[in-house]
């Protein structure tokens, strides 16, 4: 096994390059309709799987990278606050790309775009499935066929996650770091600085790609949000050619969490009618100056965990108009302004 660069840095991984990602909690949306961003419930609890290697199975160990507990039909979305320089960062379902609906690549591409870029993409709530819209990443079990991968290749080789980052060019990533720290000091000037941000974690991530072998759980789709999944202005050969870091997140049932790590697993997801009846936010974000990516026909046919696991018996309560609140830009066409 090899070490790639990532590390942990409490429940987030930071992977080389600058990018961080998190695996947020959040309630689960019914299959039918267009709803707002849920809330966040708390991060997952995220674990190397090179600290628990008498207790995880042979293949895991070969596979290195590190494990999350998740309930059966949990949803969760990837955040990426903490991105510290642009990278680009391929997501895959399985072997299966969350962007573009094609099998995951080594490389990154244009046509179609099989990445999100960072730090512009706030975080992503699930498979780009419509205009403007993504479907929510839900937890099912292997062997089913329910998971993105089992529906889009017809067979669950890898189930959990898959994540891979690539830098800038050394060329360009060394300008734009001349041009932030030009801009830092342009606010030092104006602005106390506040204070110093901690390192990061020193666990070491293996992540060998070893002979395939499935996680406890993978990822299928529930219910379709707003949120838009936005196109690289870059060009394509501003990017490294290799990745700067790679990790697999395995997806653990919470029995096994237990059994493997010795710890309580999170209790199970909070009450989607509760929290709209208590009044508690939704979100709507907004950006002006990005476009969205076409969907690909592959991810739009994804069909629901519903449809396979049957009804959803959590009842559901939309949240009204007030509950729903707006981030970044306000959507619509601007309207210019002249002399007075």
């Amino acid at each position: 096994m090899t070490g790639t660069g990532v590390r942990i840095s409490g429940n987030s991984l930071r992977l080389p390059g600058g990018a961080a990602v998190r695996f947020v909690r959040t309630l689960r949306l019914p299959g039918a309709g267009t709803h707002p961003l849920p809330p966040g419930l708390g991060e997952f609890p995220v674990r190397p799987v090179a600290d628990y290697a008498d207790r995880v199975p042979e293949r895991w160990r070969v596979r290195g990278g590190v494990m999350l507990p998740v309930y059966l039909r949990e949803a969760m979305w990837l955040s990426f606050a903490g991105t510290t320089e642009p990278a680009a960062l391929q997501v895959g379902i399985g072997t299966v790309c969350a962007v573009s609906g094609r099998p995951w690549s080594e490389r990154l591409t244009q046509d179609p775009q099989n990445y999100v870029v960072l730090p512009r993409q706030p975080w992503l709530d699930g498979i780009n499935s419509g205009e403007g819209t993504v479907r929510q990443f839900v937890a099912v079990p292997l062997g089913l066929g329910a998971t993105v991968e089992g529906q889009v290749t017809g067979e669950e080789v890898w189930g959990g996650v898959q994540l891979r980052s690539f830098a800038l060019r050394p060329d360009l990533l060394a300008a734009w770091r001349r041009r932030e720290q030009e801009r830092q000091a342009a606010r030092n000037r104006t602005r106390a600085a506040g204070p110093p941000v901690g390192g990061y974690g020193a666990v070491m991530m293996p992540a060998a790609p070893g002979a395939a072998a499935p996680a406890a759980m993978g990822l299928g789709v529930g219910g379709s949000m707003r949120q838009e999944v936005y196109r690289d202005d870059r060009p394509l050969a501003d990017w490294s050619e290799e990745p700067a870091g790679r990790v697999f997140v395995h997806l653990v049932t919470p029995p096994q969490w237990r059994h493997i790590t010795g710890e309580t697993p999170p209790p199970s997801p909070v009450d989607r009618a509760a929290y709209t009846r208590a009044g508690l936010p939704w979100f709507d974000y907004y950006d002006a100056d990005a476009e969205d990516l076409a969907p690909t026909d592959a991810l739009q046919e994804v069909k629901p965990v519903g449809e396979w696991l049957g009804d959803d018996l959590d009842p559901w309560q939309a949240p009204s108009a007030g509950q729903v609140q707006p981030l970044k830009d306000a959507p619509g066409k601007p309207v210019t302004d002249g002399d007075w």
